[in-house]
């Protein structure tokens, strides 16, 4: 009898549940929208709809197991995995009472109140946790103590989504530490929770979870979602992990020294550490790995995958009716304008992100620059063309600290999510950044990824690491034209000063940040 693995892949906009054989094949998945609802009362306020969404969660495992055709009861294991930041506080009986989505942004005041609490107390978090205020869950539960003390009072117990999903479904609380460890409250060094840094912030130091590595069994499917989905009460629940490090699985980016680099909405690149060395200079976010005796330096691009979506639904109109009376998608038939581009876009620049600095964390105002009224050369092509080699140069400027904090030189990079099905966008971050792109056969990772952990609690997987090598494959590889890498190392160095110029102007208050970290 033929066995598979589910996956839970609960992302920012959205939650999938994806059905793979034990080969890594993908078999079925069913996938809805998330429903985040904003607090009228409180500005930048993102509420995670506890009671919809776990109807959701259920209606994704139905059907996915209806489109897969198999018997619910040959699904062994499952796991899950989750954007990253998003909270969940729980009371003694263990019910939900508070939850938020990773893109809640209600704390700025709670940021300013721990800074300053003592002079340099983020720089000595940061050293034992490797996170700062801007994301973490300090100035978030700080936010629900002032403003909700009767919540903080009842909460007893804080996890991430994707230990939120493994409860809903064992009925056991736990947290692993890939996801967990964003909260800023864990030790590095460890992989475990530090109380400590909670009291020092003013907090209770008593509301941590036991944590489990990934690839954990940490129960079985409860009699009522057996009764619901038809998934069998003998099912093993295994510990996942947070979207970008357990993506790497999928990608397999599994040992030292290996970096992966994420496409979507905002992109991650990541590279694999034997220990938790923090930068002197607080400009990268270090995480734990779901590999447990790794950890990875990260390195944040915000927004290349949302901009070339504003881009499409503001000025491809015409593709966009293609799309919808022919079925060609909206982005290839863009990409083929940009195509005949030469590299530069003629000398016009963008910039939509700036170079990531986790102390600092802000992002000038976006801009396009130094085009002409030439139909010729200036047309929609070559604004979609700068926009990709927009999200390559902030990369280059991620790679450059990386490489210059480990005393090393990365020669290739595992490419993965949407921006990697673009064969143009791969060839302009291969040339742009002067390494090697491999793409995966399975671009969406982190639910292969996910499904990975399960099989390896299920004991069908000797270790993560093994199996991430056996089932996943490289479809495609790039390999950098060095002349061009020339050219945009010069082209890197105007656009630094370009993005310096914005920042100023923003940080004056000429234009608006495009994003800058609460408190800020």
């Amino acid at each position: 009898m033929e066995n598979y693995l589910l996956a839970i892949d609960a992302g920012t906009g959205s939650i999938r549940a994806v059905i793979f054989d034990l080969k890594g094949n993908q078999i079925s998945v069913g996938q809805r929208e998330w429903i985040h609802k904003e607090d009228s009362r409180f500005p930048g306020s993102m509420d995670f709809d506890i009671e919809n969404n776990y109807n959701l969660l259920i209606l994704c495992i139905k059907e996915a197991i209806a489109a897969a055709k198999i018997e619910p009861e040959k699904i062994i294991a499952v796991a899950s995995d989750s954007m990253r930041e998003a909270i969940i506080l729980y009371d003694s009986e263990g019910k939900e009472i508070w939850a938020c989505a990773n893109v809640d942004s209600r704390s700025v005041d709670e940021v300013s109140q721990l800074a300053k609490i003592s002079e340099g107390i983020e720089k000595e978090i940061y050293e034992e946790s490797g996170q700062t205020f801007s994301l973490g869950a300090l100035a978030r539960i700080l936010w629900v103590k002032n403003n909700m003390p009767e919540v903080y009072e009842q909460t007893t117990a804080v996890t991430m989504l994707n230990d939120w999903v493994n409860y809903k479904l064992s009925g056991n609380l736990s947290v692993e530490p890939s996801n967990g460890c964003t909260t800023g409250m864990f030790d590095l060094a460890s992989r475990a929770w530090k109380p400590e840094i909670a009291a020092k912030c003013g907090l209770k130091a008593d509301i941590y979870p036991v944590v489990h590595e990934s690839g954990t069994p940490v129960g079985k499917i409860t009699e009522e979602i057996s009764s619901i989905t038809g998934l069998s009460r003998e099912c093993l629940v295994v510990t996942g992990g947070g979207d970008a490090q357990i993506g790497s699985v999928g990608v397999g980016a599994v040992k030292k020294g290996q970096a992966a680099l994420f496409g979507g909405s905002f992109w991650q690149l990541e590279y694999n550490v034997g220990t938790p060395k923090v930068d002197p200079e607080g400009r990268v976010r270090i995480n734990c790995h779901v590999v447990s005796n790794q950890w990875q330096h990260e390195m944040i691009a915000f927004f290349p995958g949302l901009v070339m979506r504003w881009f499409r639904d503001g000025f491809c109109q015409l593709e966009k009716m293609i799309e919808k009376d022919y079925g060609i998608d909206a982005y290839s038939l863009t990409e083929k304008l940009a195509l005949d581009v030469p590299i530069g876009s003629h000398g016009m620049l963008c910039s939509f992100s700036s170079v990531m600095d986790y102390s600092n964390w802000k992002h000038a105002a976006p801009c396009f620059t130094n085009f002409g009224i030439d139909p010729e050369k200036f047309h929609k092509g070559t604004f979609y063309r700068a926009l990709m080699e927009n999200a390559a140069l902030v990369t280059l400027g991620h790679l450059k600290i990386i490489n210059a904090l480990n005393d090393i030189e990365i020669k290739e990079i595992v490419f993965a999510s949407g921006a990697s099905k673009s064969s143009l966008w791969c060839q302009i971050v291969s040339d742009v950044l002067g390494v090697k792109i491999l793409v995966p056969k399975v671009k969406e990772a982190a639910a292969l990824g996910t499904a990975i952990c399960a099989g390896y609690g299920a004991g069908v997987y000797k270790s993560i690491e093994e199996a991430a090598g056996e089932l996943v494959e490289i479809e495609a590889t790039y390999t950098p034209d060095m002349e061009n890498h020339k050219k945009y190392g010069e082209i890197y160095e105007t656009w630094l000063k370009v993005n310096k110029s914005q920042m100023e102007n923003s940080d004056k208050g000429f234009l608006n940040h495009m994003w800058k970290a609460p408190g800020l």
